[in-house]
Formats: C-alpha cells, sequence, structure tokens
C-alpha cells in the first residue's frame, strides 16, 4: 500500500527542531489549509483544516533554518489522524503529516522576516526513503 499526501498552506508557528536520544534532528511546524467557497444560497463559506508537519534528519534540519510563521509552504509526505480527549473531556482530532519533502511557495520577506529567499521563488528539499523513520 502507498499513500502520498500534498498540502498547500500558510505555517501557523515557526519551525522548532530537537534531536532524538539517538542523535537524529527532527523539527517540527503547523500549517493551515484553507478552503473557500460559496454556499447555495451565495453566502460566502470558508474552513481551515490544521497539519501538524515533522520533518527528519537533512530535511528537518532545513526546515529549522527556514521555515517561518506566515510562510506559504507546500508539503508532501503522509499522513495519519490521531484521536484524543482534550481536558475537558471533549474528543478532538488531529492530522499529523511526516514529510517526505517541501517547496517554499512565499518568501521569509512575504511572511515578515526578512529577504533570505527571494520573492516567488520555490526550492524542492528530496528526502531519500532510507531517511523516512517508520
Amino acid at each position: 500500500m502507498y499513500q502520498k499526501v500534498i498540502i498547500v498552506g500558510n505555517v501557523g508557528r515557526d519551525a522548532e527542531m530537537r534531536y532524538t536520544p539517538t542523535g537524529v534532528p527532527v523539527t517540527s511546524f503547523s500549517v493551515a489549509v484553507n478552503r473557500r467557497w460559496n454556499s447555495a444560497s451565495g453566502e460566502p463559506q470558508e474552513k481551515t483544516t490544521w497539519f501538524r508537519v515533522t520533518c527528519w534528519r537533512k530535511l528537518a534540519e532545513t526546515a529549522g533554518q527556514y521555515v517561518k510563521k506566515g510562510m506559504r509552504i507546500l508539503v508532501e509526505g503522509e499522513v495519519e489522524a490521531q484521536a484524543y480527549v482534550d481536558r475537558d473531556g471533549t474528543a478532538r482530532g488531529t492530522l499529523e503529516l511526516t514529510a517526505t519533502t517541501f517547496k517554499f511557495l512565499s518568501s521569509r520577506a512575504e511572511a515578515g522576516e526578512g529577504a533570505a529567499i527571494e520573492s516567488g521563488a520555490t526550492e524542492e528539499l528530496p528526502v531519500h526513503e532510507d531517511e523516512i523513520p517508520f
């Protein structure tokens, strides 16, 4: 079986990089994907779906350095849904996306962080299958 998910959205928080006990870099950040449509009565509607993105190894190092809140980003990877109960006892869910690659669709300048990446530039960051931790 094979699964591949592609999302395009805005980074919700700066990437946070850490290391596993064995020294493997892992970086996480969130991405908001917005969907807009008009209802049958013509009213504009909008829905935002949040994804928690995790990157491993070399991709994690790149994400930790460049991914900033507000950037538009395309992320490819495998998704897993997690269900949990919050502190109030309400059932909730989250979408966890393990990234295999991503592309910058906007610059840090457009996200308000300086001009390290030129506006409109995209960068593909490939990951080899042996680098995915499953």
